[in-house]
């Protein structure tokens, strides 16, 4: 449920649908790297409508009995759950049970008078304004005891809202649990037998579901957390705690039916499904992210769970597919989302050890001493030390930058680059850190 990475970011100049690039042998060397590395176990999938480019496992899906990890294996999706949801929502809207800017107190009558104001709409872009019950302070402790929808939205029904409804975004499960209360509300059914009949059964999906600790699930990767000393078994979380927001499981190869399906018009009319990929604040849609740069458009979603991270995305022009799915906890999914894409586009993708030191003057490198803001308490000091640029993040070592290009460097001790922008006079202005496929500006102080 956790959010890593959500908008794909690479700038890339492409024209408009290139010849696409169908190389599986650069996307498992960009893969293997991560994997290499210790920072990605899971599987992976690349294809263009329905060719599949790519599909292949890496790691176990069991450490302890050293099973493999392949297209078929099972993984909890965290937060790419939440498109499930948001298409079940639309569904319901399609026969006339719900609309999605009436207030949420029509379906849930109970619901308290701070949230009058409060539409389905806002639930499903996190602009609500209702707190995020995942990050409680006890969510630690509270995420592994077993919930009702009841119980669960009794943790946060009476926190005052953050904002206005509608006034901003703002990634809440809080809104999530709501939805999946309104489906079972509005169809008689569970949540997971409704997304079952609605969404699985209908595109073939048989390797997806709600996931159980109870359940007997044949090929369900078990998931791990990161340690010094290697990778170790996940927290626990109660799977009654994520429901509709982040508690399902697929398949690589599922989520290419679910793609193809869903953007293939086969669950929802033309209508709702551009309503669906239609931004409402901060680029995030109805259960996605979407994002138009360049030209280019790309749908996506990550998600984070104990022991599991993952991403989905879709290139509606191109009709690219790109799913990664790891039982690994790290940003790694995203970053290798991001890097898949831009190669099924034609693009390339340079590796930290591909990257060669270009030679700069030590009055060059003056130029980008300073300060840059990446947040009000989170900075990037530069200065030059000994003819080189250093960096040094708030609270943090210092560390070499090396030049690969002008106004672009990169670090070793990370995959990690700063590009340094200028104004119309060719001063240095800003920096934009590029790291686990995101881009992040920071204006010089």
């Amino acid at each position: 449920m956790r959010r890593y990475a959500a908008i794909a970011l690479a700038a890339l100049a492409l024209a408009p649908l290139p010849a696409l690039a169908q190389d599986p042998a650069r996307m498992d060397a960009v893969v293997r790297d991560d994997v290499d590395k210790g920072e990605f176990m899971g599987a992976v999938l690349v294809a263009r409508d329905g060719d599949v480019l790519f599909d292949k496992g890496y790691g176990s899906a069991n450490l302890e009995w050293k099973i493999a990890n392949d297209g078929d294996t099972k993984f909890r999706l965290g937060s790419v759950t939440k498109q499930f949801t948001a298409v079940a929502i639309l569904l319901l809207q399609e026969q006339g049970k719900l609309t999605l800017d009436a207030p949420v107190k029509t379906y849930l009558p109970d619901a308290p008078a701070i949230w009058d104001k409060v539409t389905v709409r806002h639930l499903l872009t996190h602009s609500a304004g209702i707190p995020n019950f995942t990050n409680f302070p006890d969510y630690g402790t509270t995420k592994t005891l077993p919930a009702t929808h009841a119980s669960l939205i009794a943790r946060f029904r009476d926190k005052p809202l953050e904002f206005a409804p509608g006034e901003k975004f703002a990634y809440s499960n809080s809104g999530y649990v709501l939805l999946s209360a309104i489906v079972e509300k509005l169809s008689g059914q569970s949540y997971a037998d409704f997304v079952r009949e609605n969404l699985f059964k209908p595109l073939g999906m048989a390797d997806s579901g709600y996931d159980s600790h109870a359940a007997i699930l044949p090929r369900r990767a078990a998931g791990y957390s990161p340690s010094k000393d290697g990778p170790v078994n996940a927290d626990f979380i109660s799977m009654t705690i994520p429901q509709g927001a982040g508690a399902l499981y697929s398949t690589t190869r599922d989520l290419l039916k679910w793609q193809r399906g869903l953007y293939g018009a086969k669950l929802l009319k033309p209508a709702t499904l551009a309503a669906f990929r239609t931004p409402y604040k901060d680029g995030y849609a109805l259960g996605v992210f979407v994002e138009n740069k360049d030209g280019v458009t790309t749908i996506e979603h990550g998600g984070g769970i104990e022991g599991f991270n993952t991403s989905l995305a879709y290139d509606p022009d191109r009709k690219i597919t790109v799913v990664v799915l790891g039982n690994l906890n790290g940003p790694s999914p995203g970053k290798l989302s991001k890097s898949l894409m831009t190669l099924a586009r034609g693009g390339t993708v340079t590796l930290p050890s591909e990257r060669k030191a270009a030679t700069v003057a030590p009055d060059q490198l003056a130029e980008y001493a300073g300060v840059y803001e990446l947040a009000p308490t989170f900075a990037l000091t530069m200065r030059v030390k000994d003819g080189k640029l250093m960096t040094q993040a708030t609270g943090q070592q210092e560390f070499e930058l090396f030049p690969e290009s002008k106004d672009r460097f990169f670090l070793k001790v990370v995959d990690a680059q700063v590009e340094f922008t200028r104004d119309a006079s060719g001063k240095v202005t800003g920096a934009i850190l590029h790291q686990g496929g995101r881009s992040m500006p920071a204006p010089r102080k």
